[in-house]
């Protein structure tokens, strides 16, 4: 029983028994008053997480995407923007947005994200595919019967099989936890009161013991957390950072080991300079062009838009290996292209290469292109955490990454995913708490590992359940202020608890306090954002 319930009952006992007994008048007065302003604050509490809540809409915030097929070529689009009867594109390692029927394709779908069962289910053209499954073959076309649930995907993303973060508390727990010592707090003050007066004076004895009761009240305290770090995952939503709840923003603020993956995530997806060392024919390009289409590898998609618009031809057997290559039959033609390895092909050649049935046709070389600001962001981030690189890229770029990431950081290169994990594991047996930032791709079980994994999102659709937070590929750069603001906003649950605790010293304000606490909570983290991560009226603007 908590201790508003308990005071409102000692309250109307006491009254009851002293009008029913005519020994006094009762105070039925202030328990009208009480009512009133619990009330009032609970109507204001409701009132404000409704806006909290409405502000944290995930489809204003939620940085997914889809291509989108139209006549004159595709596009990539907001999944609250797909309508039924949409005809969208999923390349090999994309998750099919909403439920529809294969139009094109051979379908070899894992659903282990909603069903638990890993291995792939093969569909054919005209059947049903459901929203979540993630195709694991060539690309295919899925025509759309319902509009894309969001929600669903939401509700993906905080399945029990991907929350593995046993030691990070929940906000309601840590909201109970507050409250139930609180509750213990007072009810000890309260009998060792009554004790006190029965030692001391019994006639004062009972009127002393219900006034502790009466007076304290543990709901301000509750609502501390629930409220500041409701309204800080609400503000960070509208900078493009998606945290998926509060354990999240917990785990955020005890990292002390950030681990980044390089491509797509250190360099631009959509940007990079991508050179061939051979001239291509008409041929060899459409055989190249068609391959690749199937893959949402950011080389891939470099290299399609090298090669040019232009003929596709049908892939047979298309098979993409994880952090190695692509490979299919077309034209009856075993097309490969990868890694050294993947392609059999000397060690000392460190491209991305082409072979034609086993025999090189040549390598494609490539730079990419880092995002801006990230040197400032590892020279910050290095204040006050430790940092590694891992990559499945060779060491071409080694030294470059080298000048950023400082001389005590480690690179590793040439990990594939299941060594990416393993390292992540090493790091939390020293007692490290380790950050995972990736773009889900080649890197889900580290994320998964990690104590916070951090997917970075441009414009494909590369979700992944595996991931506490989503950020927008231009915002990974305010990283660094975004745990500082993180930490920060546990300093203002602290001085939420002591305002609280304040309230309950200062007896006739305590019906104030529930309102005092939301407007603190949400007023400080709000002034904190804007102070910290430049959150402002215009910034909110922009997301609607």
């Amino acid at each position: 029983m908590g201790l508003p319930l308990i005071g409102i009952l000692a309250l109307f006992g006491r009254s009851a028994f002293e009008i029913l007994s005519q020994s006094g008048a009762g105070y039925f007065d202030s328990l009208a008053g009480l009512l009133f302003f619990l009330l009032l604050g609970k109507w204001f509490q409701q009132r404000t997480y409704h806006q909290l809540s409405f502000d944290r809409d995930y489809k204003s915030y939620f940085p997914l995407a889809a291509t989108l097929i139209r006549p004159n070529g595709t596009e990539q689009v907001a999944l609250d923007r797909l309508d039924t009867g949409d005809r969208v594109l999923v390349r090999s390692g994309e998750l099919i947005p909403a439920d529809g029927i294969l139009g094109k394709g051979a379908a070899r779908i894992d659903y282990s994200f909603v069903t638990g069962e890993s291995d792939p289910v093969e569909v054919a053209e005209g059947a049903e595919v459901f929203a979540g499954g993630r195709q694991t073959g060539a690309a295919i076309e899925v025509v759309l019967t319902k509009k894309t649930d969001q929600s669903y995907l939401i509700q993906l993303w905080n399945e029990k099989v991907f929350t593995h973060k046993g030691d990070s508390l929940r906000m309601g727990r840590l909201a109970d936890q507050a409250g139930r010592s609180f509750t213990i707090l007072i009810l000890l003050i309260a009998f060792s009161t009554l004790a006190f007066w029965l030692w001391t004076n019994p006639a004062l004895a009972m009127d002393a013991f219900t006034a502790v009761l009466i007076i304290a009240c543990p709901c301000a305290v509750a609502l501390a957390i629930p409220f500041t770090f409701g309204n800080v995952l609400r503000l960070l939503a509208r900078k493009g950072i998606v945290l998926k709840n509060t354990d999240s923003l917990e785990a955020l603020q005890s990292v002390t080991h950030i681990v980044f993956d390089k491509t797509g995530t250190l360099t631009e997806k959509q940007k990079g300079e991508v050179v061939f060392t051979t001239e291509l024919t008409e041929e060899s390009r459409s055989w190249i062009r068609s391959l690749v289409h199937h893959s949402a590898h950011p080389k891939s998609r470099k290299i399609e838009i090298q090669m040019g618009a232009g003929k596709r031809l049908e892939v047979v057997d298309f098979r993409e290996l994880t952090g190695k290559g692509i490979e299919g039959i077309i034209d009856g033609h075993k097309i490969q292209i990868g890694s050294s390895t993947f392609t059999n092909q000397p060690k000392e050649q460190e491209v991305t290469h082409v072979c034609i049935d086993g025999q090189l046709l040549g390598s494609f070389q490539t730079r990419s292109i880092i995002r801006e600001g990230l040197g400032e962001l590892l020279s910050s981030l290095r204040a006050d955490h430790k940092i590694s690189l891992l990559s499945g890229d060779d060491e071409r770029e080694a030294e470059r990454f080298r000048a950023l990431f400082g001389t005590e950081a480690q690179l590793l290169f040439r990990r594939n995913p299941t060594e990416k994990l393993r390292f992540i594991e090493r790091l939390q047996a020293k007692g490290e708490v380790v950050l995972m930032v990736g773009d889900g791709l080649n890197a889900a079980g580290a994320l998964k590992q990690a104590d916070v994994g951090l997917v970075v999102t441009d414009d494909s659709n590369n979700f992944t359940p595996a991931a506490d937070v989503i950020a927008k590929g231009h915002e990974l750069t305010a990283l660094a202020r975004v745990i500082r603001y993180a930490r920060a906003s546990r300093k203002l649950v602290y001085a939420a608890f002591g305002i609280a605790l304040l309230y309950n010293v200062a007896a006739i304000l305590m019906p104030l306090s529930s309102l005092t606490i939301v407007l603190f909570g949400v007023g400080a983290s709000s002034l904190l954002a804007y102070r910290m991560i430049k959150i402002s009226s215009e910034t909110n603007k922009s997301h609607k």
